[in-house]
């Protein structure tokens, strides 16, 4: 008599054990499984299986659902289902069970003489079930011609119903098959929903779906790669490129099925979609980096200001160089007191102005709603407080005793509106050019946020109104903030090695834009820039003509992927400036060359004459 299959399910290898010492004395053939996943696998590739025994209590997928989902399928719908619990099962779960298609329970601790009942009752029930079909079959070979075409039409349904079944209900799933030898590929609905394609219009075969796998992971996925492996269970991620572009992660899990002569003949499996889940990954990996990222960002602003401050005497630039600096350390102050989720704009004004209101008093008045600022906006605000301030204290009402200073700010749906105004000092009389310090004003909030600085040289004294927009507005109260790239630190060079190039720089931060530009300039370079975000970035990339770009990889939150993506595609070499690692920087930019901050001007030279010196290359247009 051949043997019949008894398939033990446990994530416990203990217990496992022990369901075999305890059936071993029935001379059947005994399969054990892990996990419901691998449970579902062997199902689909055993024969003869006459009891399933499930632990009802498993991590991920219970007892309870593993039964549902093995119930669903067609040709397991009488199979017989033994649960064992190690538990008090209430009355409750037993009809559960029950309605389920339980066929019977098994209390821990097990008592082997009932086990093996319990289950040599549904072996030979199994069996003479399995004569009655043979029986069946001898009676439908008789009547094979008249039947064939049924036939054909319900071994169709019943592969169609079992690769619905497959697809599990939980999460973005789908099922499919293929036909290895002639290379036809059956779906149901969720790998279309996956590889977001229509399926009046797509037709899947093995040659169109391994074309919409991404370059790197078709080796992965490919037909006669998982056939040679000689595994017939495979479980494999990859990436997807639907038609729109969009880049999706998947899980695909199958089964290759062969004949007797060891031929393989078919593959069944699921895919599932799990973008999701790679993206959190990715997001606490960026979580896990960014204490070394802010620190370099810091130390990039901090060199930026040295670079950039001029000054006639060696004490008056170390007096503008430590304000400035105090500033930033202020504002970082205020910004680590809310994990860098935002600083209060009225604190800000409070530290920037505290040192002038110890002279003057009432002379200095502030004040507006409250307003939590995002980390970089604060940042911004504070060097432009800190300069309008300095300026006041040197040229105008604070440089005497009968000035006066009102800052007040308001916001509405569309800004937030800061007035600085100045009073009772010298006349206002506006400058043919603006120094660095009221520069950095103008270019933090116009360049940086695509806000209005608006200076008013009056007699009675200078009035200078800002206008940042809303959006970089959290609210009163902390809010979670997305990470902001920071500055890069670049020196001066006098070569004109890049002479007649045209460079796109995408850079969020102000001050280091401004540096960045001004070295390749002194290189001999134009520069188109810099942009401060994602969108003016690839506007600029649509509509100008340049040869080569710099690129931040980080804009305000925005990774600068999509940049990158049509640079490649239009053949043009960029470069990554980044405080972030390389193996932060998908892969598929693995021959883009990046530049860590710090940013050493030789190295940047360096990198861009070796992108740009070929004379074959040709300027691109939009």
């Amino acid at each position: 008599m051949d043997k019949v299959t008894i398939l033990l399910i446990d994530d416990q290898p203990a217990k496992l054990l022990s369901y075999e010492v305890i059936l071993g004395q029935l001379g059947e053939n005994l399969v054990k499984a892990n996990s419901p996943h691998e449970a579902l696998g062997l199902l689909l590739k055993l024969e003869d299986v006459a009891v399933v025994l499930i632990d009802v209590v498993m991590p991920q997928i219970d007892g309870f659902q593993l039964a549902a989902m093995i119930r669903e399928h067609p040709r397991f719908q009488k199979l017989a289902i033994i649960f064992v619990s190690a538990v008090q099962i209430a009355e409750t779960d037993h009809l559960r069970g029950y309605e389920i298609g339980a066929v019977d329970y098994v209390t821990v601790p097990v008592v082997p003489e009932v086990l093996r009942a319990k289950v040599r009752v549904f072996i030979e029930l199994y069996r003479k079930t399995r004569e009655l079909e043979a029986m069946n079959r001898e009676l439908e070979k008789r009547v094979a011609e008249r039947t064939a075409e049924l036939e054909a039409q319900t071994e169709q349904l019943r592969r169609s119903e079992e690769r619905r079944s497959i697809a599990l209900s939980a999460g973005d799933m789908g099922s499919w098959e293929v036909d290895i030898a002639s290379g036809h590929v059956e779906w149901d609905d969720g790998p279309y929903r996956i590889f977001g394609v229509d399926r009046a219009a797509f037709e899947p075969t093995v040659e169109r779906i391994e074309a919409m796998v991404h370059p790197d992971d078709r080796e992965k996925i490919a037909v006669d790669a998982i056939v040679a492996a000689g595994d017939d269970r495979f479980q494999v991620e990859f990436r997807i490129i639907r038609p729109s572009g969009e880049v999706r992660w998947c899980f695909g899990a199958g089964v290759v099925t062969r004949g007797s002569d060891g031929i393989a003949m078919r593959m069944n499996g699921v895919t599932v979609d799990i973008t999701e889940r790679k993206r959190a990954e990715e997001r606490q990996l960026v979580l896990a980096r960014e204490v070394d990222h802010r620190a370099k960002n810091m130390l990039a602003v901090v060199l930026s200001v040295l670079r950039l401050t001029k000054a006639k005497s060696t004490p008056e630039f170390v007096s503008t160089v430590e304000g400035r600096i105090h500033a930033l350390a202020a504002t970082h102050n205020l910004l680590s007191a809310t994990r860098w989720q935002g600083a209060n704009l009225n604190q800000i004004v409070d530290e920037e102005l505290a040192p002038y209101r110890t002279d003057h008093r009432r002379r200095i008045e502030s004040g507006g709603p409250p307003a939590m600022l995002l980390p970089a906006t604060a940042q911004a605000v504070a060097l432009a407080v800190h300069e309008l301030a300095t300026n006041a204290a040197k040229y105008g009402a604070l440089s005497t005793e009968n000035g006066h200073l009102s800052l007040v700010w308001t916001i509405d749906d569309q800004a937030l509106v800061v007035d600085w105004i100045e009073t009772g000092g010298p006349p206002a009389v506006e400058p043919r050019s603006l120094g660095f310090g009221l520069s950095i004003v103008r270019s933090s909030i116009e360049a940086q946020f695509r806000g209005g600085v608006f200076y008013d040289w009056r007699p009675d004294g200078l009035h200078c109104r800002l206008s940042i927009p809303r959006a970089q507005i959290v609210g009163p109260a902390p809010a979670r903030q997305p990470e902001q790239e920071g500055p890069r630190d670049m020196t001066g060079r006098r070569t004109r090695s890049l002479a007649g190039r045209r460079l796109l720089m995408v850079e969020d931060e102000v001050l280091v834009g401004m540096m960045a530009k001004r070295i390749l300039e002194d290189l001999g370079a134009t520069v188109l820039g810099p942009y401060g975000g994602l969108a003016d970035g690839l506007a600029a990339a649509r509509s100008e003509r340049f040869d080569g770009a710099l690129l931040d990889f980080n804009l305000a939150g925005e990774l600068a992927d999509p940049l990158a993506d049509l640079l490649i595609a239009r053949g043009i070499p960029f470069v990554f400036i980044t405080g972030y690692q390389r193996d932060s920087i998908d892969r598929r930019y693995a021959n883009v060359p990046v530049l860590p901050k710090p940013l050493e001007a030789e190295s940047l030279e360096r990198v861009l004459v070796s992108l740009l010196d070929p004379p074959s290359r040709v300027t691109v247009g939009a």
